[in-house]
């Protein structure tokens, strides 16, 4: 089917950290191989690999020295090729990120780039004269903290770099830079994948003026942790020349059969309206996420609005949503305040896999896996290290995937890269499988329930006005539909219902025969005899 990502779900899998099958501590493609059919049984259609190119691991493989071969660290060309068939053979696609924005400072081109000003590749880059005072050509900050500029005393220019100082941005305003960086995701086409997942999707471009950002509006008095933040960064990412290369890479794509593209938008202020650009009509990326479920906020009016705001730019388009992924706390600890554990787990997946669109998972949030407390001396992640302790990076949703009671998890014999502690040992996957209520369970009947249902995976979606803590929609193909309400609160709630019926899956849930009753982090999704006749809150 050539359009199988609508309404899929993708099982990102971050390979440092799902199963080492060589003991050094490390997960790798053989260890990814082997546990394939744990994502098969849950019922995901597809798998995203975090980075495995080869790569100096400054950013974890998000600096890539060589964009066809394979790091030694996660195995071989022939153990990708293993897994892709394996993979296939169970019936999920394969998806792998594709960090074109940027590559590593030790990519020979970059080496090249930087020996003169006249070399073949001394445009392959983004290269800029210092301003009379010696200082960089502008305001632009990294991601990662400081100048996103570095001055090279082989050049004597500055090269720009929106995240570590050894990830060298490309000069994609050079024609010569987009088709090489297209033939790197045409040998991995060729090779078998079915979708790319790119990494900063929007920071393609630069504005070729170099002209300041300006601060981000609501600037607070004392700076924020990281001041990347504090400006609106209208001319060092989202350009409008981005549009122009999300087309070539569509129809690269489009060449071959039932291939796809997952965006990730890195944007602060205007997030949805990127996402939505980036999805419209038939010549862009198939689909894209952002941050906007990747944070703090859990509300219905948070997610309703997220939602009617993606749909209100792109009607015909199709976004990804997310609730953890490999930057952020996982998100049973970042919602800790509004439920127990479990319970918000639960809750958290009847959402997620409700919502229109396509979803992804994280590895180990169908156990319920909370973040790991990690300490200085464990840290790995450039920016926990720069912005500690107010900031502590990314590791402590990184850490090994958990599968069973066993000292290192099931992960490895060895010592792993990051430490598995006992809080996260303590959910692991062993313990889960065949208890009826808990979390890998009922991730597994929610997405039994999503597959078996038109209307959960195609129709689109009427929200209800109710009241905060309550969140209801509907999913509606006009023949079919399902009724969808939550109780986004430790406390109780009852709301009045008409048209509707027991469904297939609810969590302290009671139907009487015009209220629903919702218990602590309740759930329902409720059978609509008639598509479109439901009445809920009203």
């Amino acid at each position: 089917m050539q359009d199988w990502w609508r309404g899929s779900v993708t099982y990102q899998v971050y390979p440092r950290s799902f199963q080492d099958s060589d003991d050094d501590g490390i997960g790798d493609l053989p260890g990814i191989t082997r546990r394939l059919d744990h994502i098969a049984a849950l019922g995901c259609d597809a798998v995203w690999l975090s980075p495995i190119f080869r790569s100096p691991m400054a950013d974890m493989g998000y600096d890539v020295s060589d964009y066809t071969d394979i790091d030694p660290l996660f195995g071989s060309l022939a153990d990708f090729d293993a897994l892709v068939a394996r993979a296939h053979d169970l019936g999920l696609k394969v998806i792998i990120d594709q960090v074109l924005s940027h590559s590593s400072a030790q990519h020979p081109f970059f080496a090249e780039s930087r020996s003169s000003r006249t070399n073949p590749r001394a445009d392959w880059y983004v290269w800029a004269d210092a301003r009379p005072d010696g200082t960089p050509p502008n305001n632009w900050v990294s991601v990662f903290g400081g100048s996103a500029w570095e001055w090279d005393t082989r050049r004597r220019q500055y090269y720009l770099h929106n995240f570590l100082t050894s990830q060298p941005d490309f000069n994609f305003h050079n024609p010569e830079v987009q088709d090489w960086l297209l033939s790197t995701m045409r040998f991995w086409l060729d090779r078998g994948v079915d979708g790319f997942r790119l990494d900063t999707v929007n920071f393609y471009f630069h504005d070729a003026a170099l002209r300041s950002n300006p601060p981000a509006p609501g600037n607070a008095v004392e700076p924020a942790v990281n001041p990347y933040e504090m400006q609106l960064h209208l001319h060092s990412k989202t350009q409008p020349e981005n549009i122009g290369f999300l087309q070539r890479m569509r129809a690269l794509l489009d060449s071959y059969d039932a291939r796809m593209m997952v965006g990730e938008v890195g944007e602060s202020h205007r997030a949805m309206r990127v996402m939505a650009d980036y999805t419209r009509g038939q010549d862009r990326l198939h689909t894209a996420y952002s941050f906007e479920m990747l944070g703090p906020q859990f509300t219905a009016g948070h997610f309703r609005k997220r939602i009617a705001d993606f749909f209100a730019g792109a009607p015909d388009g199709c976004p990804t949503w997310a609730f953890s992924n490999h930057d952020v706390i996982r998100h049973v600890s970042r919602w800790a305040s509004h439920g127990s554990q479990d319970d918000v787990a639960r809750l958290a997946a009847a959402m997620l896999l409700s919502f229109e669109g396509a979803i992804c998972l994280y590895q180990g949030e169908e156990l319920g896996q909370t973040e790991t407390d990690i300490e200085f001396h464990e840290l790995t992640d450039p920016p926990g290290i720069t912005f500690w302790p107010d900031y502590k990076g990314r590791d402590g949703c990184r850490t090994p995937m958990v599968w069973d009671g066993s000292a290192q998890g099931g992960f490895t014999a060895g010592k792993p890269w990051l430490p598995v502690k006992p809080l996260q040992l303590a959910r692991n996957a062993a313990s889960q499988t065949g208890v009826a209520g808990s979390v890998l369970e009922t991730y597994r009947a929610l997405l039994r329930a999503r597959k078996a249902s038109a209307a959960l995976l195609r129709g689109r979606t009427r929200f209800f006005d109710t009241p905060e803590p309550v969140l209801a929609f509907l999913r509606d193909t006009g023949t079919e539909a399902v009724a969808c309400v939550y109780n986004l609160s430790p406390d109780p709630v009852t709301i009045s219902v008409r048209g509707v019926a027991p469904g297939p899956v609810s969590q302290a849930a009671r139907l009487a025969t015009d209220r629903l009753d919702l218990g602590p982090n309740g759930y329902a999704w409720m059978a609509v005899p008639v598509a479109g006749a439901a009445i809920i809150g009203g």
